[in-house]
C-alpha cells in the first residue's frame, strides 16, 4: 500500500513538472542575459535570471521596488545592462546604491519606467502620430522623448543623452520590458 501510494504520488508529481515544462516551452520567451523571459511571470521574476541585467536588479533592490515592479502593473520598463551602468562614471552606482541616496535612486529608477504597456509597435505607432518624437511621462514624473531611426527605437532623456532599445518586446504578465543600451537620468 505504502508503495502504491509513493508511486502514485510520484507520477503526480511527474505529472506536474512535465506539464509546467512543456507549458514554459509553449511560451513565446524572449532570451535576454542567457536566460529566457517568460511572459507569464512577472518583470522581477524575469529580470533576476539575466546575467546582463544583475546591476539594475541590485539597485530595484537596494531603492525598495521590488514589491512595486511585482504589482500588476501594467509598466513599460527601458532597462539598461550592466555595461549600461559601467558607461557612467566611476563610483556613480557605488554613490547611488548608499542608504543617504535612496530617494535620488528611485527617482533614476522609476524615471526608466512609463505606466501601461507600450510595446514596439505601440511605440512606433505614437511616434509617428507625433511627427517623428512621442514624449512619455515616467512615473518619477519625468519625460522620455521615444523616436526611430531607420528601424532602431530610442529614447532620450531630458539631459540630452540617448539610448537605443537592444531587445525589444520582452512580454512580461505586468508590462514588457525594452533593453536599453545607455542610463537614461532625469533633469537635476
Amino acid at each position: 500500500m505504502r508503495t502504491r501510494n509513493f508511486f502514485a504520488t510520484a507520477c503526480f508529481a511527474l505529472t506536474l513538472l512535465v506539464g509546467n515544462t512543456s507549458f514554459a516551452q509553449k511560451e513565446k520567451s524572449v532570451m535576454v542575459g542567457g536566460a529566457a523571459m517568460y511572459p507569464s511571470k512577472n518583470i522581477i521574476e524575469n529580470a533576476v535570471n539575466s546575467k546582463d541585467h544583475t546591476t539594475l536588479v541590485a539597485a530595484v533592490k537596494a531603492a525598495g521596488l521590488v514589491e512595486t515592479l511585482q504589482g500588476k502593473g501594467p509598466f513599460t520598463v527601458f532597462a539598461p545592462t550592466n555595461a549600461a551602468f559601467d558607461k557612467l562614471p566611476k563610483g556613480t552606482v557605488e554613490t547611488l546604491l548608499k542608504p543617504g541616496n535612496l530617494k535620488l535612486l528611485q527617482t533614476i529608477l522609476t524615471y526608466h519606467v512609463v505606466s501601461g504597456k507600450l510595446t514596439s509597435d505601440v511605440l512606433a505607432k505614437l511616434i509617428k502620430e507625433s511627427k517623428g518624437k512621442a514624449v512619455l511621462k515616467t512615473v518619477s514624473g519625468g519625460t522620455l522623448t521615444a523616436w526611430m531611426k531607420g528601424k532602431d527605437l530610442y529614447i532620450t532623456d531630458e539631459n540630452g543623452s540617448s539610448a537605443r532599445v537592444t531587445i525589444a518586446d520582452v512580454n512580461q504578465s505586468n508590462g514588457v520590458i525594452h533593453v536599453i543600451d545607455t542610463v537614461v537620468t532625469p533633469k537635476s
